[in-house]
């Protein structure tokens, strides 16, 4: 095989492994999964024999589920009571399985201990757990990472660039010997 079609092989290669061509900006990005459209809100979760209790804090808002640790069916007309940071809250029921307590104002960043105290019926748990509240991170400052087979695909592009050029300095070096003979 001669360097020309040496040098043709290559590049049909490099532009068969390039990667497919990305939307950008406003432009329809077809069936792609929509991303999240921000940070998680802090959530806690505490569990016993009896309960699971799932804690997701919203501002000063706490929305509790909780659920039978046996076969996770909601646990209706409870009464809970939450100990968070020495203060206590009275949960007030909202649907199925969905309490919420009021908290005085938006928790400090932090890790809070929460203890919870559960009575439903005739049964009684204590259950605790943790909430981990971070400051905000910057959620527009999206990280764009790439897959090895775009890494490859531009590695065999540059490799591709690379022997086409001196193929193109060999010819050009070649032409002037010839030039430069026939001078003579």
């Amino acid at each position: 095989m001669n360097l020309p079609h040496l040098l043709a092989a290559i590049l049909v290669a490099a532009f068969l492994a390039a990667p497919p061509a990305r939307a950008a900006g406003d432009h329809d990005h077809g069936d792609a999964a929509p991303a999240a459209g921000g940070a998680a809100l802090p959530r806690f979760t505490a569990e016993s024999e009896l309960f699971e209790l799932v804690g997701v804090l919203s501002g000063q808002q706490i929305t509790l589920y909780l659920d039978r640790y046996a076969d996770n069916n909601p646990v209706r007309d409870a009464q809970i009571e939450l100990e968070i940071g020495g203060a206590k809250f009275k949960a007030e029921a909202h649907g199925d399985g969905e309490y919420e307590v009021l908290l005085p104002e938006v928790p400090k960043p932090g890790v809070l201990p929460i203890t919870a105290t559960v009575t439903a019926g005739n049964e009684a748990d204590l259950l605790a757990g943790e909430l981990d509240i971070h400051e905000e991170a910057h959620a527009d400052e999206a990280e764009h990472t790439h897959s090895l087979k775009e890494y490859a695909s531009w590695a065999t592009a540059g490799f591709a660039a690379l022997a086409l050029l001196g193929w193109a300095g060999r010819r050009m070096l070649g032409a002037r010997s010839v030039r430069a003979g026939a001078a003579a």
